[in-house]
Parts: structure tokens; C-alpha cells; sequence
């Protein structure tokens, strides 16, 4: 159920993130959700793609430095109280969430959302007994037929 995820540290100056962008466009890779965050003087890109060990290869022979982090994608329903239901129980089971971010949104019936979690195993376990967990697979299966409409 954990994805791969890359994380870039980069300088928060004009064009890093396009470079990079463009490293895996070059490549054949394709982006399939992203998050960027940043202080003064850099920023995380936070990047989920298909063939993840090729990024990272393509990225480390452009002089970036790459970390891969274990990420879970969960669907909540997409209604008033979806996200807050989901977060009540994270809090029952005392999970800290470090990220979240969406990937699905819109007039769906549910959105899918990527968390970084203090304890992936135990978040797992936990979420299983009610939470629509989503794998790799069917993430990017699903990034594939949205692309298509």
C-alpha cells in the first residue's frame, strides 16, 4: 500500500523547479501529482511518478540530490465531513500526519489524497479497518483514465 515518492531539495531561485520538470519531461517521465514547498532560501518537491527508480537515476546524473520516502494514498469521500471524519479517526489511533496533499478533486465522488505519515506500518493497520486505501496500480491507473476524459 506505500508509495514511492521523490523528494528534491532545491534553491528557491527562478527555474529550479521547471529544470527539474524538464529532466524528467526529457526522460519519458511523466509527473503524476506534485507538491512544492518552500522556506527563504529552498524548496521540497514532493513528486509521485510511475517508473520512480528511473527518476531517480535521471535525476542523480543531473547533480540532484533525491530522497525516496514512503507515502499512502487514501480516498475520502468528496462531501462535507469526508476530510474531517478521515482525521477523526487518524486521531483516535494517534497517528501524526508530517504531509498531505490531493491528487483526485472536483465533482468526484471521492478525492484522493497522498499523507507522509510519523508511522506508515502502524497507519496502515490502522486505516485498513475502514479508510479506502489505494495502491501504486490503481493510482496510476487512475491518473491514466482521468488524463483520457
Amino acid at each position: 500500500m506505500k508509495i514511492k515518492q521523490i523528494s528534491l531539495f532545491l534553491e528557491n531561485k527562478p527555474g529550479r523547479v521547471a529544470g527539474a520538470c524538464r529532466i524528467l519531461a526529457d526522460a519519458g517521465i511523466n509527473i503524476e501529482t506534485m507538491s512544492l514547498a518552500d522556506t527563504e532560501q529552498f524548496g521540497i518537491l514532493r513528486l509521485i511518478v510511475q517508473d520512480w527508480k528511473k527518476a531517480v537515476q535521471v535525476f542523480e546524473q543531473h547533480g540532484i540530490v533525491v530522497k525516496l520516502t514512503d507515502v499512502i494514498a487514501l480516498q475520502v469521500p468528496n462531501k462535507p465531513g469526508g476530510l474531517a471524519d478521515l482525521l477523526g479517526l487518524l486521531d483516535q489511533a494517534q497517528l501524526n500526519i508530517e504531509y498531505t496533499y490531493t491528487i483526485f478533486c472536483g465533482k468526484q465522488e471521492t478525492s484522493t489524497l497522498i499523507f507522509r505519515f510519523n508511522d506508515s506500518e502502524t497507519a496502515i493497520q490502522t486505516l485498513q479497518q475502514g479508510v479506502r486505501l489505494v495502491d501504486a496500480e490503481e493510482l496510476f491507473a487512475a491518473q491514466g483514465a482521468a488524463a483520457n476524459h
